[in-house]
């Protein structure tokens, strides 16, 4: 047998042990009523300080709690340890993304009936995370005014598998003469109808009107019914 057939060999039986793996955490989360959300972006594109004020606006009213993912150091689990909701870092050493048993390990310990919205906070890169489910409801792929229109053409793929489009960083549309308009059309060429949010974690702008679509996404619980 060749060399790259191996290689599709193991790359199908990892994909597929990950599918029976997300499955399962699937099946938890909607026993527990439990509103997942995950997160993808390219390195800086200000996805751990959306987070954090995502966590910080829905403490409040809900019961919050975020997995942050990274080839080392537990910085980003430090910085949204400040929205005050419980948090944990999975380090994922060479391994370029997260998968479900990673995922699956981390909630040892923590009652997920307790918890109406988990957020799975992916390692910074467009490609490798594309192909793994993390049991997830919801998959936002971020990318910021900073990175070009044509992020979703060059990277299609992250694209196609995500549920929302997240466009960061408008603070800074003005400085980097960032066209909105030709970003849209790029993720309307790749992903035509995809939700498409434009805010600054920085200033507020944007951020109602995506926090009001996530909660009204969150399912309702046998326990509230």
């Amino acid at each position: 047998m060749s060399a790259p057939s191996r290689l599709v060999q193991v790359r199908q039986h990892v994909l597929k042990r990950n599918d029976i793996a997300a499955r399962a955490l699937r099946a938890r989360f909607h026993e527990a009523g439990t509103y997942v959300v995950s997160l993808v972006s390219s390195p800086g594109a200000g996805k751990t300080a959306f987070l954090e004020k995502v966590l910080g606006s829905l403490r409040e009213r809900w019961r919050v709690a975020a997995l942050v993912g990274d080839l080392a150091t537990d910085h980003d689990a430090q910085r949204l340890a400040r929205a005050q909701v419980p948090v944990k870092q999975i380090i994922t050493g060479t391994v370029c993304h997260l998968e479900a048993d990673m995922i699956a390990n981390a909630l040892e310990g923590w009652p997920l009936e307790e918890l109406d919205f988990l957020f799975l906070e992916n390692v910074g890169n467009l490609v490798c995370p594309s192909s793994f489910d993390l049991g997830e409801d919801l998959r936002l792929v971020l990318f910021s005014v900073t990175e070009g229109e044509d992020k979703p053409l060059k990277y299609p793929t992250i694209f196609n598998t995500a549920d929302v489009a997240i466009i960061t960083k408008m603070d800074l549309a003005a400085a980097t003469e960032f066209d909105a308009a030709a970003a849209h059309r790029s993720i309307e060429s790749v992903r035509p109808d995809m939700d498409i949010f434009q805010l600054s974690a920085k200033t507020g702008e944007g951020m109602e009107a995506w926090l009001n679509f996530l909660q009204s996404r969150r399912r309702v619980p046998e326990r509230e019914r």
